[in-house]
C-alpha cells in the first residue's frame, strides 16, 4: 500500500474508532421528560415528543431536535423576537405580495391570504404532483409556480428568497403535525429514501442510521446527536449563522462522513426527505427552529 493510501486508510480507521469510543464514553440516557420540565416548549408548539403511529417503526419514541439542544439554544426558539430565523419569515411575507416575472403576478395574486390558503401546506410537503408524476418539495413547488404561473425565473435552492419563502410558508403550519403521504404513488419514494438512509457510504463507511438511530442522545463532537428529524426546517443553525434548508443539512452530513453528496433537489435527497417525514410523523412543525 502506497504512503498516501495508507495514511487515508489509517485516518478513516482512526475516525471510526474515535466515533465509537466517544459514543461509549459520553453515552447518555434519553428520557421523555429530560429538558422539558425547566426549559418549557418552543413558542407555538404543544409537544416535542410523540409515540410512533405503528409498532413496526425503528423508534420507540420520536423526539424533535429541540429535545437535544442546550438551554441557551432553546431560549432563542422560545421567543419569536429572539429567534433569528424570523428575519427570513418576515422577508418571505414581503415576497409573497411582490410581483415578479412576465405575467406581473405575485404569490398573492393566485393564493390570496397566505394565512388561510397556506395553513397546513408545509406539514404535507413533499407532495405528489399528478401533472409531473412525481413528488415535489416545497422548494420545487414554489419554483413551479414561478416559472409556469408568474413567468419568473427559478430561485436557487439556498438563495435568500427561497429560504425566506419556504420559512414563511412552513411557519404558517407551525404547531401542526407532519402528515406527508406515504402510500399510493409516494410509496416507492419512501422505500427509496429508506434505502438511502440505511446505506453506508463514504470514506467512514457510515449511514444516516449510524448516528441518528443507533447513537442519538450521545455526546459527540461537542454536541448531542439528535434523531435527525426534519420538522424544524428550514432551520437557523448557529454554526451557519443563517437559515438553511434540509437538503443543505443532508449535504453537510454526507461531507462529514467523507462521502460525495447528492445535489439539493436531486431525486435521492427528495426521497430521503420523504422518508424522514415518515420517521417523524406526528411531530409538530417548528419552522424556523434554532439548532447548533
Amino acid at each position: 500500500m502506497k504512503g498516501t493510501a495508507k495514511i487515508k486508510a489509517l485516518s478513516a480507521l482512526f475516525a471510526v474508532t474515535m466515533l465509537s469510543a466517544t459514543s461509549i464514553t459520553y453515552m447518555q440516557t434519553v428520557k421523555a421528560e429530560d429538558g422539558l420540565k425547566d426549559d418549557g416548549l418552543p413558542n407555538g408548539i404543544s409537544k416535542v415528543m410523540v409515540k410512533p403511529a405503528t409498532n413496526d417503526g425503528p423508534l420507540d419514541e420520536i423526539f424533535s431536535g429541540w429535545h437535544f439542544r442546550s438551554k441557551e439554544t432553546k431560549n432563542l426558539q422560545k421567543d419569536d423576537f429572539e429567534n433569528p430565523g424570523y428575519l427570513w419569515v418576515e422577508q418571505g411575507e414581503e415576497l409573497w405580495a411582490t410581483k415578479d416575472g412576465s405575467e406581473g403576478k405575485s404569490c398573492k395574486s393566485c393564493h390570496n391570504d397566505a394565512a388561510k390558503t397556506m395553513k397546513g401546506v408545509g406539514a404535507e410537503m413533499p407532495k405528489w404532483n399528478a401533472k409531473l408524476k412525481r413528488p415535489l418539495t416545497l422548494e420545487q413547488r414554489i419554483n413551479t409556480c414561478r416559472t409556469e404561473s408568474m413567468g419568473a425565473k427559478e430561485w436557487k435552492w439556498e438563495s435568500s428568497q427561497m429560504l425566506s419563502m419556504t420559512a414563511f410558508v412552513r411557519n404558517l403550519s407551525r404547531g401542526m403535525p407532519m402528515n406527508v403521504q406515504a402510500d399510493g404513488p409516494m410509496k416507492p419514494w419512501v422505500e427509496k429514501g429508506k434505502k438511502i438512509y440505511y446505506t453506508r457510504v463514504g470514506q467512514l463507511n457510515m449511514s444516516c442510521s449510524n448516528c441518528h438511530e443507533d447513537n442519538y442522545g450521545k455526546y459527540i463532537r461537542a454536541d448531542h446527536l439528535s434523531q435527525g428529524q426534519s420538522n424544524g426546517f428550514p432551520t437557523y443553525r448557529l454554526k451557519w449563522q443563517k437559515l438553511g434548508s434540509l437538503h443543505r443539512r443532508f449535504k453537510g452530513c454526507m461531507k462529514n462522513i467523507r462521502a460525495t453528496p447528492y445535489k439539493p433537489g436531486s431525486d435521492e435527497f427528495v426521497a430521503l426527505e420523504i422518508y424522514l417525514s415518515q420517521r417523524g410523523k406526528g411531530l409538530e412543525i417548528e419552522t424556523p427552529a434554532v439548532r447548533n
